[in-house]
């Protein structure tokens, strides 16, 4: 079994103990009321609700916690709204102090791959609403100490006080003070909580981020430690002794030498080079490392420190930019600078040309740091903008449509990161079409341009009459096997549009013929726009379909957009060269969703809303043969009449349609 190491979650990813749960209550999606954390002492609360219809649910005791810690008035205060216990605080603690030899592990396709954890946090019932109790109780005696004294003894007696000055502290005893118990209770209750967003089990986001368990090396190591060859494994296990070097002249901190760097692991001599350069050729990349270095191990590497723009590979943003560092000129975070990179880094896959006031006003940053970005990867035109500072490297995308196509998966996670941070426009999506600019001025004459047409017409007509040829002798053959049988054609029926296939090509501006990963020749266009030669539309249909039928048993109900989305995902956890990866147009994924048994749902949106044609189809699984499809069904012809439907109404509709009585819980599950 070949063993990868995802580092995509790394520092990010907690193991969550739960204690055994009492009947009464469930760790599903709808339970989670709440949750927060302190990032800095790895400490977690989660306030879970507890289903008081329970049989098991004892409602004489719960009315009396609540009455004893909340009393008979209720307020925005009160820790039970409902006068009743129904739900329970969980509070963490840390099982091990040292979690650096645990991982969390999955298993796929003969792949085992692991992510290391951060932490490991045992939660347990949280009782301060015990203390809250305890204090109500005080106060109510002291309530009724002070009601029996006299007012007589209203005016205190005049008492004689001593004014003390407190004596400096020594070290010691500020070593103390700082190391005693209440210090470090106060320094831990002083840290702000931080509140979290719980997003549940089948959840899209939860699949999303559930993709990062995976390396994204695709089944190729990430760790070159594990891919040297025995002499250099033997090497690394009993290395040579060090001698001691004499009278050798000292090179400045932030210089290496190619000798030296030769001496470096792989990984490490290019993630030197993409800091140094920023943006490189592969096949520039390959001349600096060195005769006999193996390709395939250099684009292993290279994946994990760049990615890839017009064909040529730029070094990452948080690679420039590491973690817990700031902007020399703004004072900005990081994490800012590698988002507002990350914008000019996907302009220029979109087009050659970038405007730096458009940058500057998306991102919001100083126009030193725009100037920045866009000087690692472009160069200044006098009244035009900024053009990318390499051609486009044709020869790399024809090699390697694979590699393209995992960049572009890439590029299509960042996209929609970016769209929520920056809350893109359309105008922002959408690549602008190549100027005359852009490409470089060539001066042909009127007979130059005859004798190349004429030279173009003698190439292609014998290959036409050829092709003429083969076609009128399958006519012929067709019309005699149609005779035999006619029952067995199927004809495939596409309204005459303009419609285009599904976005998935690695460049909109530049593809340069590339469609979903494969180069597209003249003479290959059966196998775009979902028309596949042969036997293969059966299995593209049977593939399509899977999807399509595990996707909406686990959703439900998806918008057009929201369910391309999915599709490029599960496209990315595809290995290279899949059925799918021929061409699949948005009209043959509608027509299989409603092939599987889905509906469309004319959902009546405002004319004023700023959603995309994708975004308003909405598309639902009619029958999932489960015991709430009647009530799914009722709840989907409310919306088809109006998009928004208050839950009173919803509820006495699923009554009234249904013939059944529904509590609070069963109809949150259908809402869900």
């Amino acid at each position: 079994i070949d063993v990868f190491l995802a580092r995509s979650l790394l520092e990010k990813l907690y193991l969550f103990q739960y204690p055994i749960r009492p009947a009464s209550m469930t760790y599903d999606d709808v339970t989670h009321l709440s949750a927060k954390i302190k990032p800095k002492q790895q400490k977690v609360e989660l306030e879970m609700a507890i289903d008081t219809l329970n049989p098991n649910y004892c409602r004489s005791k719960g009315e009396q916690i609540a009455l004893n810690v909340d009393g008979t008035c209720t307020d925005e205060t009160s820790t039970y709204s409902s006068k009743l216990m129904d739900k329970q605080t969980f509070c963490s603690s840390q099982a091990a102090s040292n979690v650096s030899r645990y991982a969390a592990a999955v298993y796929k396709k003969g792949e085992l791959h692991l992510t290391p954890l951060h932490g490991i946090l045992q939660l347990r019932p949280s009782f301060t609403y015990l203390d809250k109790a305890d204090a109500k109780h005080r106060e109510r005696e002291a309530a009724n100490e002070g009601g029996d004294s006299s007012q007589d003894e209203a005016e205190d007696d005049v008492k004689q006080i001593t004014v003390r000055f407190s004596r400096p502290e020594t070290e010691q005893a500020r070593q103390r003070r700082v190391q005693s118990y209440e210090f470090l209770q106060k320094r831990q209750a002083e840290e702000h909580w931080v509140h979290l967003h719980y997003y549940g089990l089948k959840d899209s986001r939860s699949e999303h981020e559930r993709q990062y368990l995976f390396s994204q090396g695709h089944g190729f190591a990430e760790n070159t430690e594990l891919i040297k060859s025995p002499s250099e494994y033997l090497m690394m296990l009993m290395p040579p002794s060090i001698e001691e070097e004499n009278d050798k002249p000292m090179a400045p901190s932030n210089v290496l030498s190619m000798a030296q760097l030769r001496t470096l692991p792989l990984a490490d001599q290019i993630k030197i080079l993409m800091k140094n350069v920023k943006v490189m050729p592969f096949a520039n990349l390959m001349s600096l490392l060195g005769s006999g270095t193996d390709s395939t191990a250099v684009l292993r590497c290279i994946q994990q420190v760049a990615m890839l723009v017009q064909g040529n590979w730029v070094v990452k943003s948080d690679v420039l930019y590491p973690k817990d560092t700031s902007s020399p000129h703004s004072g900005v975070p990081a994490e800012v600078l590698c988002r507002g990179r990350d914008f000019v880094m996907w302009k220029f896959t979109q087009d050659r040309w970038v405007v730096r006031k458009e940058v500057a006003a998306v991102t919001k940053l100083c126009p030193e740091d725009v100037k920045d970005f866009l000087e690692h990867m472009s160069v200044a035109r006098i009244n035009k903008g900024w053009e990318f500072m390499l051609p486009y490297d044709e020869d790399f995308v024809k090699k390697h449509p694979d590699i393209v196509q995992r960049q572009h998966m890439l590029w299509m996670g960042i996209q929609a990161k970016l769209e929520k941070v920056y809350n893109l426009l359309k105008e922002h999506l959408t690549p602008k079409k190549q100027e005359a600019q852009s490409a470089r001025p060539l001066l042909v004459s009127g007979e130059q341009r005859v004798n190349m047409a004429k030279a173009k017409v003698k190439q292609n007509y014998g290959q036409l009459e050829k092709e003429f040829q083969k076609q009128k002798a399958e006519m012929k053959s067709n019309d005699t096997s149609a005779k035999m049988d006619v029952s067995n054609i199927r004809i495939k029926e596409e309204p005459m549009s303009d419609e285009e296939p599904m976005d998935t090509s690695a460049y909109k501006g530049m593809n340069n013929g590339i469609v979903n990963g494969l180069h597209a020749e003249e003479d290959s266009t059966d196998s775009l726009n979902g028309h596949l030669p042969g036997g293969c539309i059966d299995r593209v249909a049977q593939e399509l379909k899977a999807f399509v039928l595990s996707t909406f048993k686990k959703q439900f109900v998806l918008t057009l957009s929201e369910l391309k989305r999915l599709f490029n995902l599960h496209l990315a956890s595809l290995p290279p060269g899949h059925t799918l990866f021929s061409g699949i147009s948005d009209k043959m994924l509608q027509d299989m969703v409603l092939d599987t048994g889905c509906k469309q749902i004319l959902v009546p949106f405002p004319p004023q809303t700023a959603a995309s044609p994708d975004e308003l189809k909405v598309y639902a699984l009619w029958e999932a043969g489960d015991t709430y499809d009647q009530h799914r069904q009722v709840l989907l012809e409310i919306f088809s009449k109006n998009y928004r439907v208050r839950r009173n109404v919803i509820q006495n509709q699923l009554s009234q349609e249904c013939g059944e009585d529904l509590n609070k819980q069963e109809v949150d599950r259908v809402l869900k």
